[in-house]
């Protein structure tokens, strides 16, 4: 369960990076009920703001301006050290993309890549802890990395966050799941998982693994009508999951790609 009671390697914020800031407003508003609220004085170039959901911050938007890059989430975990995390990061295999900086008092960030390009953030907290709601309709409940080499993803992460996994087997034959909780914490609240995919079955990153995020939805068909409406796509889903819900994998307009659970328990 994800909370905003953030702890060292709990997921605490996230942006979309996209080609087109007040489309992908639009969608998400449509979508998952959204506000988006522009960053003030930004300008062309720092095109950007946050998503409220019931006024409070629910994630980041910003204009992507990486050659060569995808519209995708980017999901940050929260770290009491950015600078001795990069360090861990490189020593266990990973690659800086962007050097721990300051965002004035808001708090310290830095990107990463894992060994084989996956990519995350951290979040070193100042002014700004992370978003404000989560584990509620219309907000993150879940992260997720799908990559070719579950056992080299638990051991780079297991380094730099310290995670607790525990595996369960997906039915059908479907293969095993990878349950990630925060260090020392129990297992109510595990945030994650991490499942193991052929390269080929990786398309939209051309074999590299990826993370994305669960948004928790009231109506999981409901929800893909709305993305199905606004220009997005389903990917795969929906399917019902034991225990865990209505689930599909989504994409927006702009290709990145999300999940929306409908949570069993509601």
């Amino acid at each position: 369960m994800i909370t905003t009671d953030f702890v060292a390697g709990s997921p605490c914020w996230l942006d979309l990076g996209t080609p087109d800031v007040p489309a992908a407003a639009a969608f998400y508003n449509t979508v998952l009920g959204w506000e988006y609220e522009p960053m003030e004085g930004g300008g062309e170039d720092m095109e950007g703001g946050m998503f409220r959901r019931d006024g409070k911050i629910v994630a980041g938007l910003g204009k992507l301006t990486e050659a060569g890059a995808r519209s995708a989430w980017m999901v940050y975990y929260c770290v009491t050290d950015a600078d001795a995390t990069t360090r861990a990061v490189e020593q266990a295999g990973g690659t800086v993309r962007v050097p721990p900086m300051d965002l004035e008092e808001w708090g310290r960030m830095a990107q990463y890549s894992d060994p084989l390009g996956g990519q995350f953030a951290v979040w070193q907290p100042g002014s700004q802890p992370g978003v404000e709601l989560v584990d509620a309709p219309g907000s993150l409940s879940w992260t997720e990395l799908y990559t070719s080499d579950a056992a080299g993803a638990r051991d780079f992460y297991g380094e730099v966050f310290g995670w607790q996994y525990s595996d369960m087997e997906l039915p059908g034959g479907g293969g095993t799941y990878t349950l990630i909780t925060p260090a020392g914490q129990p297992e109510e609240r595990m945030q994650g998982g991490l499942m193991q995919m052929p390269k080929e079955h990786l398309t939209l990153t051309d074999g590299r693994p990826y993370w994305h995020p669960v948004f928790d939805v009231e109506d999981c068909d409901a929800a893909i009508a709305r993305v199905q409406e606004k220009g997005g796509s389903v990917q795969m889903g929906p399917d019902d999951a034991e225990g865990v819900g209505r689930l599909a994998v989504c994409l927006d307009p702009a290709k990145a790609d999300f999940v929306v659970l409908k949570p069993a328990q509601r």
